[in-house]
């Protein structure tokens, strides 16, 4: 099993689904929401090489920890990618829109002058501002752009652009979720399980949810699962030998 961006460290039993993944994953991309959640989450969970924890600050959460973006751009230095970071232009943190664009800005301008990391962005109603931001420092690295949800326009300057796409079961439970599946460019789709915060039929998603996300894509793209199952395998390897992460993935 695979996954690409999950809070792994926020479910109620994180310990549990720690060992869980560890057991049943080749690779788990743990995503923090903040600087100090990295450091505790480094420290209570432990290391093991098929679990990758990252600095992040989540545009959610930016108001509250904005005093927190010169601890990020310290940990990024050593870390071999960042998550979660990104822009959420939605009504609900519209006021907190500046500071989410400084965070991210600052964050993508310390990977151009590292010589790249490896992003896991949120986008959610900000696509352009996130494109724009990547466009101004070309060397930053690569951009996974998690449970995408822009326009078609949007999905075609992000591909253009080079992003990936993580997707997971969520990404299914509306219409326009399903719709957007069927456009994401074959090559360039790895899993994702956004656990515990994601939920199918009101149960949080655990991060070893391939089978269930190849399932869900295989109806888009009108192709065999087990066919399907192979080309994110296959997609994950590519991004984890971009990344610079060697794991196996069998």
């Amino acid at each position: 099993m695979i996954d690409f961006h999950c809070h792994l460290d926020l479910y109620p039993n994180a310990r549990d689904v720690y060992a869980g993944a560890v057991k049943k994953n080749a690779f788990t991309w743990l995503v923090t929401t903040s600087p100090r959640a990295y450091e505790a989450s480094s420290r209570v969970l432990g290391s093991d090489p098929k679990v990758l924890i990252t600095p992040g600050l989540h545009p959610e959460i930016v108001h509250d920890r904005f005093h927190e973006l010169e601890l990020l751009l310290e940990q990024v230095g050593p870390a071999k990618a960042v998550g979660e970071v990104g822009l959420d232009g939605s009504r609900r943190f519209q006021r907190s829109y500046e500071l989410q664009r400084k965070v991210f800005v600052s964050t993508i301008e310390r990977c151009h002058q590292l010589g790249g990391r490896a992003l896991s962005i949120h986008s959610r109603q900000a696509v352009g501002d996130v494109l724009s931001a990547l466009k101004s420092y070309p060397d930053y690295g690569v951009a996974v752009l998690h449970w995408f949800t822009g326009t078609g326009a949007e999905l075609k300057s992000a591909v253009e652009a080079g992003c990936w796409f993580s997707i997971g079961p969520a990404a299914f439970n509306s219409a326009a979720g399903k719709a957007l599946a069927k456009k994401l460019p074959k090559d360039r789709v790895v899993p994702e399980s956004d656990g515990p915060f994601a939920q199918v039929d009101g149960v949080s998603v655990l991060p070893w949810s391939l089978d269930m996300t190849a399932a869900l894509l295989s109806d888009s793209w009108g192709l065999p699962a087990t066919e399907v199952q192979e080309r994110l395998k296959e997609n994950s390897r590519q991004l984890l030998t971009l990344i610079g992460y060697q794991v196996d993935i069998p």
